[in-house]
């Protein structure tokens, strides 16, 4: 079951959410941009050492605390270590920040201008293991380049299917249909992304909800609609693909009451 008070802050309460789930991958320029060199480790095991060692860092600070920081994104490695002695969930819910848990382990070579998530073996034994640690949800991460609505849908369903998966075990599924910037249709493959959100969330199952991380569309109030969707607890901003940050900024909560006293939609 999806803790209480951790749904209520994923719901309501305005802020950023952390991305600290650099996989293999992208860790050596994250080392390298924190001034460690490729030369300083020998091997992945010393490599992801001194990366769990930047993120206590970082999860330590005195300004990351659940004031500013409503949640964070975890490696799999990272979910699994300490912080000060603490298990890195339970670590960072004591100081107000929901643990989140990065699940997707990369894309597919991109195929009618999308790129899908690659399986994600063990998925069944991996989700329990992060609910009994005190995590409250997952990521999950695919890539739109080009306004195909085959594609699209395909990138789509399967987000959903996972996401399905996800609640399945009491955890709340961060959907990340990623459109990126550079698409030389950023604004038609977002009316599509819209369109096909739309349609299959309404299919959810009864008592599924998710949370959406979109790009920051071309075309303002556009994820309106998705904000006060009744299966959507939040949507929030992808910042990354506009600044090469791997954060996300929340959006305020809105509901349609607050909107009117604004006289506009929400900026989604």
């Amino acid at each position: 079951m999806v803790d209480a008070a951790m749904l209520a802050q994923m719901t309501d309460k305005g802020g950023f959410i952390a991305a600290l789930d650099q996989s293999g991958g992208s860790t050596p320029g994250a080392l390298r941009a924190y001034g460690i060199p490729d030369d300083a480790y020998d091997g992945d095991t010393e490599m992801f050492d001194l990366i769990h060692e930047m993120r206590v860092r970082i999860m330590t600070a005195p300004a990351f605390t659940g004031e500013k920081v409503i949640a964070a994104i975890l490696f799999e490695a990272t979910m699994d270590g300490q912080a000060n002695g603490t298990p890195v969930p339970s670590f960072l819910w004591k100081r107000g920040v929901v643990p989140f848990l990065k699940i997707d382990k990369g894309l597919e070579a991109e195929a009618n201008g999308v790129s899908l998530m690659k399986l994600i073996p063990g998925l069944d034994m991996l989700l329990p293991r992060a609910a009994k640690l005190g995590v409250f949800g997952t990521k999950e991460r695919s890539v739109i380049n080009l306004p195909s609505r085959d594609g699209i849908a395909a990138v789509v369903a399967q987000q959903i299917e996972v996401g399905i998966q996800v609640a399945g075990h009491g955890l709340m599924p961060i959907l990340e249909p990623e459109v990126s910037i550079m698409s030389p249709d950023k604004a038609g493959s977002e009316a599509i992304l819209l369109e096909e959100l739309g349609k299959q969330l309404d299919a959810l199952p009864d008592g599924v909800r998710v949370m959406l991380k979109l790009t920051i569309p071309d075309v303002n109030d556009l994820y309106a609609p998705l904000v006060v969707h009744e299966r959507v607890a939040r949507v929030v901003a992808l910042s990354g693909a506009t600044r090469g940050m791997r954060r996300a900024a929340a959006l305020p909560p809105t509901t349609a009451s607050s909107r009117a006293s604004r006289g506009r939609s929400p900026r989604a």
